[in-house]
C-alpha cells in the first residue's frame, strides 16, 4: 500500500503476497460475492493497489464482468498492477483494469462514482482519522460495499518467546500511531475507527481476524518483517537500540534455521450498504 509518505518496493510486496492471500478471511469474500451477485457488471475500486495483489487474489473469486480501477500514487506500481491482472473471474467473466494515479488520502465521492465495491489491503492503519472518515463517507454515499483487509491490530506473537517481546510490541504500536508531516496515523486503532464510522452512517459491518502465520516455510518474509519491525521500534525509542541489536540477530538466526514462528495479527472488515 502506498497512501502516506512511506514508500514500499515491489520486492517487499511480492514477498508478502502469499501471506496476505492466506490470511484474508474467506467468509467475507463469499459474503461480498453474494452481495454483488445481482450486478453483472462489477466495478471495483482498489485503493493503494501496489502491484495489484488484491486484484490477483480477489478477481478470480468474483463473478460477472469486472472492471477494476486501480488507485495508487506510484506510477511504477500501477504499471506493474495493470500488466498482471487475472484474465477472468470465477464464472469466466472478463476482467479488465484501468489505473488512476492518486493520493488515496485525498479521495472523495467523485473518485468512487459508479463503484460496486471498494477494496484495500494494508491501508487503514496508514490513514488518519479524517482520511478514514473521508473514505468511509464516500463509500456510503456511493452506496457500495467495502472489503478492507490486512489491517494491523497491535498484537504480535513470537515463538520462542523473549522477555523483550512485549516492550518491542508496545514501541512498534506507538510508531504506528506516530505523526508524519502533521498526519497522526491510526495504526492499530484503525479497524475500530472504521467500524464506528461505517456503523454511524448506517452500514452493516462484519470483522474477521486475518493473521499472518509465518513459520519455516515463510522464513524469508519473517526475517524481512522482523528487521523492519525492529527498525521501527528503534526509530520510535532509540534507547532500545542497544538491546535490539542482539535480539534481532538471534531472531534472524532462528528464522534462517526454521525455528522462528511469528503471528502478526490483523483484521479484515466488510461494510455493506444499509
Amino acid at each position: 500500500m502506498t497512501a502516506g509518505p512511506a514508500r514500499v518496493t515491489p520486492a517487499w510486496l511480492a514477498l508478502r503476497e502469499r501471506a496476505d492471500a492466506e490470511a484474508r478471511a474467506a467468509d467475507l469474500v463469499e459474503r461480498t460475492g453474494r452481495t454483488l451477485a445481482a450486478d453483472r457488471d462489477v466495478v471495483v475500486c482498489d485503493l493503494g493497489c501496489g502491484t495489484g495483489s488484491m486484484a490477483r487474489w480477489l478477481a478470480p473469486r468474483l463473478s460477472g464482468t469486472q472492471q477494476w480501477l486501480l488507485f495508487d500514487r506510484e506510477a511504477a506500481l500501477l504499471a506493474h498492477a495493470a500488466a498482471d491482472m487475472p484474465a477472468a473471474g470465477a464464472d469466466g467473466g472478463p476482467v479488465s483494469a484501468r489505473t488512476r494515479r492518486r493520493d488515496v488520502t485525498r479521495l472523495d465521492t467523485a473518485d468512487l462514482s459508479g463503484a460496486s465495491l471498494v477494496t484495500a489491503s494494508a491501508l487503514l492503519d496508514m490513514l488518519t482519522a479524517d482520511e478514514l472518515d473521508r473514505v468511509v463517507a464516500a463509500c456510503v454515499e456511493v452506496g457500495c460495499a467495502a472489503l478492507l483487509t490486512i489491517s494491523v491490530v497491535g498484537r504480535v506473537d513470537l515463538v520462542p518467546a523473549d522477555p523483550l517481546d512485549e516492550c518491542l510490541v508496545d514501541a512498534f504500536n506507538a510508531h504506528q500511531r506516530r505523526t508524519v508531516d502533521g498526519r497522526r496515523l491510526l495504526g492499530p486503532d484503525a479497524v475500530g475507527a472504521a467500524v464506528e464510522a461505517f456503523t454511524r452512517l448506517g452500514a452493516e459491518v462484519l470483522v474477521r481476524p486475518s493473521p499472518w502465520r509465518l513459520g519455516a516455510d515463510q522464513a524469508a518474509l519473517a526475517g524481512e518483517w522482523l528487521s523492519g519491525w525492529v527498525d521501527a521500534v528503534c526509530e520510535q525509542r532509540p534507547e532500545l537500540t542497544a538491546a535490539a541489536g542482539p535480539y534481532v540477530r538471534w531472531r534472524l538466526a532462528e528464522a534462517a534455521a526454521g525455528r522462528l514462528e511469528v503471528t502478526v495479527h490483523h483484521d479484515d472488515l466488510l461494510a455493506l450498504p444499509g
